[in-house]
């Protein structure tokens, strides 16, 4: 561990130019950096003052998400006297915890060097760890290991780069699996791949993906607004959109709907782009073919939705309620080599889904819904706009794959039951 510190000090050191006018020029990893440095917030001491602690670390937006029902069930099963914590590595997850869990109980997740991650086991003292889904790092693990606090990967995966990674250093990377107390994998085969990467086969359990137990929120104004912009024309939402240096999903989006609106006229196209810092980026692509802010719908300031038109979902935590109003959805980060993001969230709604070819990250669940014809999978623009017109104007075949979809979403649910039962055998010295 010394010459691991000592690399990631050197790295650190190293690279703070290229840090330094990252927060300069664009306001990124400036939040929380106190707390990243092992300052620990005063409102989060009074927080755990008196009680005993869970601490669950979530870190970004899809995490957090996930995270959202099993803090609140692990919360109610542990009962009075507890807290369950809840920290974030990026600022657009840390946005979407504090509105989720409140301001006090979360905070930015400590750099990997030795007196960061003690100040914060020193302050909370956490009766358990709960790493969500990939998120480990070698310092915490010891620490964890030396103060006797069992950790847990709920929700765990691995995607196929880092299985072909972590076999290549099996003997390196099994001896920090081997300090993990307990694996819930989202499926079998990530349960096999942990095995043969060096974790313990009695610690992996495969409980199944939390991300089936998403619920919607049950109000969204944002979505309530987009509904009385767009009327009864028809809605195609476009969820977590990414881009390469070469390659711009929402490019192809765009030019598939000028398309789509020959067949099916006034068709509005929702973008919701999976970083904030491509808000603007996403805009300018779009502009042309008037594109409509949602917070401009929330400010008021908004023009009207042209026939054709465009909506940027421009802020945090409102997609999954935007999903349904879609008369068709597409899931983005999978016409570019992304792997991938989450097709549930449009499935529940009964919404008809659409993918590109690259869905590795989430091949259990794809897999699951082609097989019961519950999503459709293309392989470019052309074969997108030709997907999407087919959904349009075929109402019953879209209703025949969304309601497929949805039964998909159903028969899988009951994860974060399964999670939590297994947390609290952990935590209460059965799993260790």
């Amino acid at each position: 561990m010394i010459g691991y510190s000592w690399l990631l000090l050197a790295a650190l050191v190293l690279g703070s130019p290229y840090w330094l006018a990252r927060m300069a020029t664009s306001g990124r990893y400036r939040a929380g950096l106190r707390g990243r440095l092992g300052v620990v917030p005063a409102a989060l001491r009074a927080v755990v003052a008196g009680k005993q602690v869970v601490w669950v670390h979530a870190v970004s937006v899809g995490e957090v998400l996930a995270a959202t029902r099993l803090v609140a069930e692990l919360s109610a099963a542990l009962g009075d006297g507890w807290v369950v914590v809840v920290s974030t590595t990026t600022a657009t997850g840390q946005a979407l915890a504090k509105e989720r869990f409140g301001m006090e109980r979360v905070f930015f997740y400590p750099l990997d060097l030795g007196w960061a991650v003690r100040a914060y086991l020193k302050a909370l003292r956490p009766k358990m760890l709960v790493l969500m889904e990939s998120e480990l790092w070698p310092r915490m693990l010891v620490e964890c290991e030396r103060a006797g606090i069992p950790v847990a990967v709920a929700n765990a995966r691995v995607s196929d780069r880092s299985f072909a990674r972590g076999v290549r250093v099996r003997g390196v990377w099994g001896r920090m699996l081997r300090r993990v107390g307990l694996f819930l994998a989202q499926s079998e085969e990530d349960a096999r791949r942990l095995v043969e990467m060096g974790a313990r086969v009695e610690r992996v359990r495969a409980v199944g993906n939390l991300k089936y137990d998403v619920r919607a929120p049950k109000q969204s104004r944002v979505a309530e607004l987009i509904r009385e912009a767009v009327g009864k024309r028809r809605v195609i939402v476009a969820g977590s959109t990414v881009g390469t240096k070469n390659e711009f999903e929402e490019s192809v989006l765009i030019h598939a709907c000028s398309e789509v609106a020959r067949t099916v006229p006034g068709t509005v196209l929702v973008l919701a782009p999976r970083h904030p810092e491509r808000f603007d980026l996403v805009y300018s692509m779009s502009e042309e073919f008037g594109t409509v802010r949602a917070t401009e719908l929330i400010a008021g300031t908004a023009q009207p939705v042209k026939p054709g038109g465009n909506i940027l979902l421009d802020t945090i935590g409102d997609l999954a309620a935007v999903y349904g109003l879609a008369d068709v959805a597409f899931v983005g980060g999978s016409l570019v080599a992304k792997g991938g993001h989450n097709p549930l969230e449009p499935a529940q709604f009964g919404v008809p889904v659409v993918m590109g070819a690259s869905y590795e990250n989430f091949r259990d669940v794809v897999e699951r819904m082609r097989a019961a014809g519950g999503i459709r999978i293309v392989k470019d623009g052309e074969d997108l706009a030709r997907t999407l017109v087919e959904l349009l104007t075929d109402r019953e075949a879209a209703k025949a794959v969304g309601e497929r979809g949805r039964g998909v979403y159903e028969a899988q649910a009951g994860a974060t039951e399964r999670t939590v039962r297994e947390l609290m055998g952990l935590l209460h010295g059965a799993g260790r």
